[in-house]
């Protein structure tokens, strides 16, 4: 099974620090707001149902071209490059949002550069790895796992809430909590994958690996 998910055409990893700034932990939720009102300006564009569950996964809101790349792969079987490139640079972004709000790194997150967060996500060969139907019914096709996050997420706010204490003390991560967070992170950037950014019409694994 670990072999199959580290195949998966989408993947997500996150530096581990080896020490965390007292300061900016304690005051995260206040410095995160800058950047967020930044993103929220981006993504706060899309109307799309797609665009809307996607950001309750928090990898896949408004503002990702959804909607239009469903009507492009049936109609003329296509997802034009530059689509494909504004969605995943902005999933690129939202992540490394949410890892600095998770408190997994301390450096400020860039609109342009990678840091320590790290995606891959190929930009897929339509023809031969692309069912053209299929994106009419990804976002169904993928309830399971939105049931499955539903419940991840409420644990990750639980973790965070640990994890903020235990900086505070220690000035660490518990490695443990660092790479299950991660681990729902990568989660959710699989489904977001499979049925928002339409990229790939492999199954998302249920895994945190």
């Amino acid at each position: 099974m670990a072999e199959t998910v580290s195949r998966y055409p989408a993947t997500l990893s996150i530096d581990y620090p080896e020490e965390l700034n007292r300061l900016t932990t304690l005051l995260r939720i206040f410095m995160v707001i800058p950047i967020a009102i930044v993103l929220a300006l981006l993504a706060g564009n899309g109307n799309d149902e797609a665009g809307q569950q996607g950001l309750r996964l928090e990898l896949g809101g408004g503002g990702l071209v959804v909607l239009p790349t469903v009507l492009l792969l049936l109609f003329r079987y296509k997802y034009p490059r530059w689509w494909f490139d504004w969605n995943l640079a902005l999933t690129k972004f939202i992540t490394r949002v949410l890892a600095y709000l998770a408190l997994l790194r301390d450096e400020y997150p860039s609109t342009d550069e990678e840091q320590a967060v790290h995606i891959d996500i190929p930009y897929p060969d339509v023809r031969t790895e692309l069912n053209r139907w299929l994106p009419l019914v990804k976002w169904l096709l993928a309830i399971p796992h939105y049931i499955v996050l539903v419940f991840l997420d409420i644990a990750v706010v639980i973790v965070v809430i640990i994890a903020w204490f235990a900086i505070l003390f220690t000035r660490g991560y518990p490695r443990a909590l660092f790479d299950f967070v991660v681990g729902v992170f990568r989660w959710q950037l699989r489904v977001a994958a499979y049925a928002f950014l339409l990229t790939t019409d492999r199954y998302p694994p249920f895994s945190l690996s």
